[in-house]
């Protein structure tokens, strides 16, 4: 897994945290960060726990999720090589509002808290980045509650295969229809209904158990079609 890590320096340069810091601004933040690896199914963060860092994903998929008393799971998120997460206690204090587990071998560079607050009283590009990050975090949530409130099944599942069906942006992950039950706010013997609607009117295709989209622009349709 070694060689699928992103280097902690090409990692800044691609993070929209760091946009438009010079490269002597990027190698001091990179001195701050810590490196951290867990394995696939490994808890990084749990929901209500402490855990005062930002992650920034090197390697592999992490799953943001919240869980109801009853184990039933809502994944808010699945964080991709060059995302973050964990912003909330970074910026706001207080506890982790969700956990965070390892959908695949996952490596992860951290920045603490308090590094975090000083290099953005120290680069107020950082801070600017942050408002803008935030505020296209709280668009997606938006969205996902539209798309929990207003749209169907179905059409729940064709977004998600959009987004994520064939991505090869972090090798080994495959969602399970579990995981689709799970961003989709329903049932698994409702996401397999889906699937097979999909699959018998050709919009996709079961090849080896991977999904693959068969017609791209009739998903998209399904994927904005509403109650």
């Amino acid at each position: 897994m070694k060689s699928n890590i992103i280097p902690r320096m090409e990692l800044l340069k691609a993070s929209p945290y760091f946009s438009g810091l010079s490269i002597t601004e990027l190698e001091e933040v990179s001195r701050l960060l810590f490196e951290r690896s867990y394995e696939r199914d490994e808890i990084i963060l749990a929901e209500g726990d402490e855990t005062g860092a930002l992650y920034f994903v090197a390697s592999g998929a992490v799953k943001v999720f919240r869980a109801s008393a009853d184990g039933k799971e809502q994944i808010l998120a699945i964080v991709l090589p060059e995302e973050a997460f964990n912003e909330t206690p970074v910026f706001n204090g207080g506890i982790n509002p969700a956990s965070a587990q390892a959908m695949t071998p996952v490596v992860v560079y951290g920045l603490n808290s308090g590094d975090m607050e000083a290099v953005l009283r120290a680069k107020p590009q950082v801070a600017m980045n942050v408002i803008r990050i935030m505020a296209k975090k709280l668009r997606y949530l938006v969205s996902l509650v539209e798309e929990l409130s207003f749209k169907r099944v179905i059409s729940r599942i064709a977004r998600i295969l959009l987004d994520y069906a064939g991505d090869g942006a972090a090798a080994g992950m495959r969602l399970t229809q579990r995981d689709m039950a799970a961003m989709a706010g329903t049932a698994r013997e409702v996401v397999g209904r889906s699937l097979k609607e999909l699959v018998e009117n050709g919009t996709i295709r079961m090849e080896r158990h991977r999904i693959i989209i068969s017609d791209r622009d009739a998903l998209e349709d399904i994927a904005e079609q509403s109650f």
